[in-house]
């Protein structure tokens, strides 16, 4: 089947609760990743208008419902896209949790459902089930958790979950439920998305890469009955000229050393994640090919698991990328750059203007000075207008 083009799309931002830095695999210029910070973090994408925010889960990661909690109160519009594995919270529970979330943030609440492709990360958390098991799991879970926020009286039983007269008493804000954002590259994975899932999310490989996934899980949910949207999670290195982008790209990875890349790309190759390992085909842990597709750069990946690839030029290549994608029918982009506060405000600053979004990216009406945009010269003379970028 071919996938409608996305006429304009949402852009959200990224919390890093498991590290941020000027550079990747080295303590060098890291930055200590307290609540402070993210909370500037947080403030900056609300305030340039960026959609929301990805919390990942994880153990290398502070707890995402905790850090999306503390942040709400701080930010106006700012939804939370919120990362949790179904095998760890029992799914009553986790319908009132998001139920509450959605409330108390007046409907800000989004859902991005992490099956986890780590054996060892699983086994640590105490879950022992295989692959294709976890994704059950996480079939079971999604059945009943959406049921519960649908306000019906849950009596389920499964292979691995039952409940009995499960129900929430106070529902969410939004209705059905708040929008279920999901990945997964296997068969299995794309089997739980085409029947129950909001969004399908990937990983940023080459266009001809995901136009291929895509069109396997569309067909999937089609013959389900049911559109999927669809997202794709990337990094972002956006300066004003195209060298300078590539400077800044082997400037993020000038402290990483051989024997460091062999040690990540060690750690991957124990995952049994699908989409972890597509992302690894890409590099082969060799520096010598990075980037795998015009203006697509697949150095992140080299230490750093999960989102491996970032789109590298200048404001109108970056763009075009971006648009790119968005003829595929992808209209959610999940980005980031390091460091995540300075690169939040570069993208929006030169990018935002050049792209057809969805949401508003207007700051909210108040007191403050909204113009002259830029210092004013000789404290006197407001400065020339001039193109975005």
């Amino acid at each position: 089947m071919s996938l409608q083009p996305a006429n304009d799309a949402n852009i959200l931002w990224f919390l890093p609760t498991h590290g941020d830095g000027r550079y990747l695999g080295t303590q060098i210029g890291a930055r200590d990743v307290d609540h402070a910070y993210l909370s500037q973090v947080a403030r900056a994408a609300d305030r340039l208008g960026y959609y929301g925010v990805l919390i990942p889960t994880g153990r290398s990661c502070e707890d995402s419902w905790v850090v999306a909690s503390s942040l709400v109160p701080l930010t106006d519009t700012l939804r939370y896209l919120i990362a949790f594995r179904p095998g760890l919270l029992n799914p009553s529970l986790a319908a009132r949790m998001a139920a509450t979330f959605d409330r108390i943030s007046g409907g800000r609440l989004l859902i991005n459902i992490v099956t986890g492709g780590d054996p060892s990360e699983n086994t640590g958390d105490g879950i022992f089930l295989g692959h294709d098991a976890r994704y059950e799991i996480t079939r079971e879970f999604l059945k009943i958790w959406k049921s519960l926020l649908n306000g019906e009286t849950v009596d389920y039983t499964g292979e691995h979950l039952r409940i009995e007269n499960g129900k929430i008493l106070f529902p969410a804000v939004q209705s059905p439920h708040p929008k279920l954002f999901f990945g997964g590259s296997s068969e299995s994975g794309i089997d739980v998305a085409a029947e129950l899932v909001d969004t399908y999310l990937t990983w940023g490989e080459p266009p001809a890469l995901v136009a291929e996934k895509l069109r396997r899980v569309a067909q999937a949910a089609e013959a389900r009955g049911r559109r999927l949207n669809f997202g794709i999670r990337l990094h972002v290195i956006v300066r004003e000229t195209t060298q300078a982008a590539w400077e800044a790209a082997e400037d993020l990875i000038r402290h990483v050393d051989d024997a460091t890349i062999a040690k990540a790309q060690q750690r991957f190759a124990g995952m049994d994640s699908v989409g972890q390992q597509r992302m690894a085909a890409l590099h082969g842990g060799s520096r010598e090919r990075l980037e795998v597709s015009p203006n697509l750069w697949a150095g992140v990946g080299l230490v750093r698991g999960g989102a491996g690839t970032a789109l590298v030029g200048n404001p109108d290549q970056v763009a075009a990328r971006i648009h790119e994608y968005m003829e595929l029918g992808i209209d959610h982009f999940i980005l980031s750059g390091y460091p995540h506060l300075e690169e939040a405000y570069r993208f929006a600053e030169l990018v935002f203007p050049r792209l057809p979004i969805r949401h508003s990216v207007m700051p909210p009406t108040g007191t403050a000075n909204h113009g002259p945009f830029g210092e004013m010269v000789g404290n006197f003379y407001a400065p020339g207008a001039r193109a975005a970028g």
